[in-house]
């Protein structure tokens, strides 16, 4: 059996990561299931280097479509063309889609219309926010893919109230916790570490990449000013994204207690995270990771596709209101935080039970027909 896995952008192969290693360990258990990974290029990133994949300990891509650049329709428009080659020359048994990204929806699109089977990791979440790309990506491909690999209960019950099919939802977890699990005890401290006089719980992290908050120089000029004035005397550590740089600095925004760091690697971004005092962000990624950490979180959102993040971890969802965000930041500094709890599933065994479900419909099903013929 050979499986196609698909990855855009750089979260992508987070969670692609350990389905590539439970697939090795299916094989070698004697399980005649391979894998084809495909890097749509969908990101450019001058840090996609063999380091990364060194750090996630798996291979570099088999083949990358570089398919970077362009508006919406043309980025989906060359990933559909291309990957369409790809399938032609190496039609698999099964295309594994992950997250949200074009690339997810692209690629599904492709290998329907090929009548290849689909599988999305991270099926069935939504924001209910049809002004971000990603919903509609969501939407798109969940609509059409075959089987729907999921992480929380939010995501089941909005799937079967679409009427999907009971035997296509498989409540497996969260791949991204796997590789999160995996790598706990290798994560590195950032080279600026000691030059900041960093330590355990004395700073807190920002992320900010959604348009909303970062393409409009007034919005992010109040944002980050407000973050500074709420966080006391505390360091606040900001890696920025280029095109978020190239604002700022049109901006000349400087704050003494402002670290501004170029995008990290995965290894020390996670030690980032795990020795934050507090974790303020539009990401939604991060939520999960700061929620299985115990690490509080704000979210500067008004939606979110991950509620269970905060019925039952430790992120909050605050938008626009910055009010709020003054008083979510003061329950940080006085450690009066809500104390969350880890959502099922999230125990760092989600890809094994997804290439086992994978083993039991392609592979097990096709002994039982042959041995009925």
């Amino acid at each position: 059996m050979l499986i196609t896995l698909v990855a855009g952008a750089r979260p992508n192969f987070m969670k692609i990561a350990p389905i590539i290693h439970a697939i090795k360990k299916a094989q070698n258990n004697g399980t005649p299931i391979m894998y084809r990974l495909v890097h749509t290029g969908q990101h450019y990133d001058k840090k996609m280097s063999s380091d990364f994949f060194e750090q996630l300990n798996i291979p570099e891509p088999d083949i990358n479509l570089e398919c970077g650049g362009g508006t919406q329709a043309e980025q989906t428009a060359a990933i559909m063309v291309k990957f369409e080659k790809e399938l032609l020359n190496n039609r698999p048994n099964l295309v594994i889609v992950v997250g949200d990204v074009t690339s997810t929806m692209a690629c599904t699109i492709t290998a329907k219309k090929l009548c290849i089977d689909v599988a999305h990791v991270e099926a069935g979440i939504r924001s209910g926010d049809m002004t971000m790309p990603e919903e509609i990506n969501r939407i798109v491909t969940d609509s059409i893919c075959d089987h729907f690999y999921t992480t929380s209960n939010y995501a089941n019950e909005l799937l079967r109230k679409q009427q999907v099919s009971e035997n296509k939802i498989h409540f497996v977890g969260n791949t991204m916790i796997d590789t999160l699990y995996h790598n706990l005890h290798k994560t590195i401290q950032p080279d600026f570490w000691n030059q900041y006089q960093l330590t355990n719980k004395n700073y807190f992290l920002i992320t900010l990449h959604r348009p909303s908050n970062v393409d409009n120089p007034e919005k992010l000029n109040s944002l980050l000013k407000e973050i500074m004035l709420a966080t006391s005397d505390y360091p606040v550590i900001f890696p920025v994204h280029p095109r978020t740089k190239h604002i700022i600095d049109q901006l000349e925004i400087q704050y003494e207690r402002l670290i501004m760091i170029d995008p990290q690697p995965y290894l020390q971004f996670i030690y980032l995270v795990q020795h934050t005092k507090g974790v303020i962000t539009d990401s939604g990624g991060i939520t999960e990771e700061a929620t299985v950490l115990q690490i509080p979180c704000i979210t500067l959102r008004n939606s979110t596709e991950r509620p269970e993040t905060i019925t039952m971890g430790t992120n909050e969802l605050i938008g626009d209101d910055m009010e709020k965000m003054h008083q979510c930041i003061q329950l940080i500094l006085q450690n009066k935080w809500k104390k969350g709890t880890v959502p099922p599933l999230w125990d760092g065994k989600t890809a094994e039970r997804i290439v086992e479900n994978i083993a039991k419909n392609y592979l097990q099903k096709k002994v039982a027909i042959k041995e009925t013929l």
